[in-house]
């Protein structure tokens, strides 16, 4: 018995099924980016593909309403957005469209038949914020950064549709989180945390898309709605897009704009 018991225990151990290793902590964090990456790049080709990417500028007129507390303000402001990668943005206000605000790199001005002044600083920190956590900006500068954590959260419910959640982290610990529809692969919300510099506590800004129509070849949303904390703050009715104008060679000069508008 002693000589029949270790060859009965050795053919045991090499008839037994043998058990998978686990995934390690490195192939699993593997497998979860490439999830997260093609997430992404489906969101990229249902936007447009290479052309959204290398498109020139865009046009947004519509109206907006502003909220309170969760509440709307009575009546809306007609406005026109423009928007040209990477740092210009331009917004103009009014009826006779005679109030121009410009974002041009990191600065920011109103244009008024009064003149150029700068723009309050929480009007341009806020639209600055918004620009570098856009998805624009998540797509063309942090996808492409090695050191960019990409994060597959899985499926969820976002106002009555499933939806893939992505969040991707920053060498610079920046988060932005995008929620993308299931099925059409386009954006449903995307947000962001910030700190506020006066009280030190965290904000959340999201951004909701919806009501697609394709223009010009690009599905563009037509409502898009901002919240802070969870409350709307405003929400934009698109009337009107375009994409690829040519702009005039000034279009984005405050003193320029300035000169233009009429008393």
């Amino acid at each position: 018995m002693r000589k029949v018991l270790p060859v009965t225990l050795a053919v045991l151990f090499l008839v037994a099924p043998r058990v998978p290793s686990a995934q390690s902590p490195d192939e699993a964090a593997q497998k979860n980016a490439l999830e997260a990456r093609q997430a992404l790049d489906l969101m990229v080709t249902a936007l447009g593909g290479q052309a959204w990417l290398e498109m020139k500028n865009q046009m947004r007129q519509g109206h907006v309403a502003a909220f309170f507390q969760g509440s709307p303000d009575p009546g809306t402001t007609e406005t026109f957005e423009f928007h040209q990668w990477p740092d210009r943005d331009r917004i103009e206000v009014t009826k006779h469209r005679d109030v121009v605000e410009l974002i041009v790199g990191r600065e920011g001005w109103e244009a008024t038949y009064r003149g150029k002044k700068p723009l309050d600083k929480d009007i341009v920190d806020d639209i600055l914020r918004r620009r570098d956590h856009s998805i624009e900006m998540a797509v063309k500068v942090w996808m492409k950064d090695p050191n960019t954590i990409l994060l597959y959260e899985g499926q969820r419910m976002a106002e009555r549709r499933l939806a893939e959640q992505v969040t991707m982290i920053s060498p610079q610990n920046e988060a932005i989180t995008i929620l993308m529809d299931a099925q059409t692969h386009l954006p449903l919300a995307r947000s962001f945390q910030w700190r506020d510099p006066t009280y030190h506590d965290k904000n959340t800004d999201t951004e909701e898309y919806d009501d697609y129509h394709v223009i010009d070849g690009f599905p563009t949303p037509f409502t898009i709605t901002r919240l802070k904390n969870g409350d709307i703050v405003r929400q934009y009715f698109v009337s009107h897009a375009s994409y690829n104008q040519n702009l005039p060679a000034d279009f984005w000069d405050p003193d320029a704009e300035a000169r233009k508008v009429k008393r």
